[in-house]
């Protein structure tokens, strides 16, 4: 990029990543919203989602930690509020462990991580070395995603409740928060992006850093296909439905 854009213009660059790259254009969404997954299927997704989420707010304490402006740190440690719950009352992470807990996965299990796809593992673990390692524009920037992340909450709410006899709107509870958190949380880093990209160099590196990210949440995916759509591809160590449950028998 040689041409500084707009405001606006940077805006309408970023989010027209999310409508080509957003993981609600992934077939698994499609599978696991329109009721085409069986439970061990779920409860694979639901397992290794909670290493994501159980990793982002490491991710905003990274944040935290780069940025020496305290107006930034005071609103964006709200994040870590928001996942790591505070003074009585549960998070994120907590409610995502109620809907493992609902799908009849041991929790001390999914705590542990011992049923992880190495792939996702290795996509999360990434997105940690990138906000590390990248600017703090690029890190907030990489977090851009939330912007779409509504209208994927409303269709896997809606459409896991219609399909799913063995999922409950108490199970779902994470994402009846997600859906007030979310555009707050984008909102904000969308104007600091739109402020701070003050070059045609860091505005590239503000629309690489979302298109990163879009790969993070879709390479998750991916592993989740290849292991438990397609037949016969679960890693050794990996969560298997089908030895867990011939276990429990």
């Amino acid at each position: 990029m040689e041409t500084l854009l707009t405001p606006e213009e940077l805006e309408i660059a970023l989010r027209s990543i999310g409508a080509e790259r957003y993981h609600n254009r992934h077939p698994f969404h499609g599978l696991l919203h329109g009721g085409k997954l069986n439970k061990g299927q779920v409860q694979a997704w639901a397992l290794n989602r909670f290493y994501y989420q159980s990793r982002i707010p490491m991710k905003d304490a990274t944040i935290l930690a780069r940025t020496e402006d305290p107006d930034l740190r005071l609103i964006w440690r709200q994040r870590i509020i928001d996942h790591d719950g505070n003074e009585g009352e549960d998070g994120g992470i907590a409610r995502w462990l109620k809907l493992t807990d609902a799908l009849g996965l041991d929790r001390n299990y999914v705590l542990s991580g011992d049923g992880l796809l190495p792939a996702t593992r290795f996509a999360v673990d990434a997105y940690l070395h990138f906000v590390r390692d990248r600017s703090l524009l690029e890190a907030i920037a990489s977090s851009l995603t939330e912007l779409f992340a509504p209208a994927i909450i409303s269709d896997r709410v809606a459409g896991m409740l219609a399909n799913y006899d063995f999922v409950s709107p108490t199970a779902l509870a994470y994402f009846e928060k997600r859906l007030h958190q979310a555009p707050r949380d984008a909102n904000f880093a969308l104007d600091y992006v739109k402020r701070e990209a003050r070059r045609p160099d860091q505005q590239h590196a503000v629309l690489q850093a979302l298109r990163f990210k879009c790969d993070v949440l879709w390479s998750q995916l991916d592993a989740l296909h290849h292991a438990y759509v397609a037949p016969g591809n679960i890693p050794p160590g990996a969560f298997d439905p089908v030895r867990l449950s011939a276990m429990d028998r």
